[in-house]
């Protein structure tokens, strides 16, 4: 970040952009047995959490979870929140998990026993249950396809929605790009010369789906279109809807 924090208001609490991340993390990072690796396309997640990672037979991972005494902090997984549209510091957030690997079938399966979220705000621990129990975002595995059509197809609109910034947050940007969106609100990435910042634009009601997210864009659309209104023109509209 620069030298302004994220606004995240009505936004989702830590475990469920815990869950988020995890869902769309297309690489996971592994420390074991003083060794790191990374696996691209690897891994997948189950219901209540858990990662389960297919590693080759001769991976020195699958010989350190088999050696490794059940119930100890054996590994460290860190993943990786990447913004699809290109901006400056592209990395969200981040999710590091404790915990141990136990061998089943073809697969690693990791039991955390820590999690925690890095955000802009700061890094939090998550709670083990709360995260077992939270579901990712709706729009997680659209939002990378959601936002860099609205960034290359859509530019005028994202102007557009700038007019409901205020006007000090927008004090010598240079570029405007949305960076994140969550069935809570849409962010966006406001750049300077030497700084960035982000401001989150909050929809008037969650968006469980894409269509529901498209009412709520427009929504924001049209409030930012009344927004440059003249102050007699928006009393003169207001006048003819009584």
């Amino acid at each position: 970040m620069g030298d302004e924090q994220a606004a995240w208001a009505a936004g989702p609490g830590a475990a469920e952009q815990a869950r988020s991340l995890l869902a769309v993390a297309w690489s996971c990072m592994v420390t074991a047995d003083g060794g790191r690796e990374e696996f691209v396309g690897a891994h997948a997640v189950a219901d209540d959490g858990r990662v389960l990672l297919h590693v080759p037979e001769d991976s020195a991972l699958l010989t350190a979870a088999i050696c490794a005494p059940r119930g100890e902090p054996a590994a460290v997984l860190e993943f990786a929140d990447v913004a699809p549209v290109p901006v400056r510091g592209r990395i969200r957030a981040r999710l590091w998990m404790a915990g141990w690997f136990a061998p089943i079938d073809e697969h690693l399966v990791f039991h955390p026993t820590r999690v925690v979220l890095r955000r802009p705000s700061g890094a939090v621990v998550v709670d083990l249950d709360e995260f077992a129990a939270a579901r990712p975002d709706p729009l997680a595995g659209a939002e990378a396809g959601l936002l860099t059509h609205l960034a290359d197809a859509h530019p005028d609109a994202v102007e557009r929605l700038t007019r409901l910034v205020e006007p000090e947050s927008l004090h010598a940007a240079t570029r405007v790009q949305p960076l994140a969106v969550d069935r809570h609100g849409l962010t966006l990435r406001i750049e300077r010369a030497r700084a960035h910042g982000d401001v989150r634009l909050t929809f008037h009601a969650p968006a469980d789906g894409v269509a529901e997210l498209a009412e709520r864009v427009h929504v924001l659309l049209a409030q930012a279109a009344a927004a440059s209104c003249p102050r007699s023109l928006q009393r003169q509209r207001a006048d003819g809807d009584r």
